[in-house]
């Protein structure tokens, strides 16, 4: 994290001078990124399965298949303070604003409870696809902290989100188990003291596939 702050405070004059070589080639920006990161948590939720699922079903009930799911997991991470970036596919991206330059638990804290929140929903989204006829859905979530840059886009009326933490996120998602939350090593540091929490690292071979600590996070029981 220390070389891409390093790189963030760099200073201004050189981002300048690309973005003014950028006009020259491209003389209307689709996206405008700011000077500046802020570090906090950015989020994904993925659907497990999902090309081989949709793949079974019309168009129709694709759609309404994508539909329960990406709406769902918006409402749930809109209500808990979250900012929704994007779908990505069969995916969902989204940063928790109350996290940036933030260093109190309270907010890490409340940050893990609103994935559980997205796990906990689970049966009464599954009841909603059987009501439709739609097959039963798993997902998993990967979480980080770390330096976020923020852009706008022409595209999007919502600031979309690039940097350490959205990569990993990305990442370290297929290595979690259907319907379990992972977690960054640089997460891990915020909140490994909330006593509310059990946190398991991964296995080695796990790991290997990035070269990061990962963390599954369960309820103290």
């Amino acid at each position: 994290m220390v070389a891409q702050k390093n790189i963030v405070q760099s200073g201004n004059h050189a981002y300048d001078a690309l973005i003014n070589t950028l006009q020259k080639i491209i003389p209307e920006s689709q996206i405008t990124f700011s000077h500046k990161a802020e570090y906090c948590c950015a989020a994904l939720v993925d659907i497990v399965n999902s090309t081989n699922i949709t793949s079974r079903l019309s168009n129709v009930y694709a759609c309404m298949y994508y539909d329960v799911f990406l709406n769902m997991m918006s409402a749930i991470a809109t209500d808990s303070g979250a900012t929704v970036v994007k779908n990505i596919g069969d995916s969902l991206l989204f940063f928790f604003p109350s996290t940036i330059g933030k260093e109190k638990k309270t907010e890490f804290r409340s940050v893990i409870e609103s994935l559980f929140r997205m796990i906990d929903a689970r049966p009464f989204i599954n009841q909603i696809m059987s009501d439709n006829k739609l097959p039963e859905i798993s997902y998993r979530i990967s979480c980080d902290f770390g330096a976020v840059m923020m852009a706008d886009s022409k595209m999007s009326n919502t600031k979309d989100i690039f940097g350490t933490p959205v990569n990993f996120c990305s990442k370290m998602n297929r290595l979690a188990q259907p319907n379990q939350i992972i977690i960054g090593g640089d997460m891990y540091q915020c909140i490994k003291k909330e006593k509310q929490f059990v946190f398991e690292e991964l296995k080695s071979n796990y790991k290997n596939k990035i070269a990061y600590s990962v963390y599954i996070v369960k309820r103290n029981q």
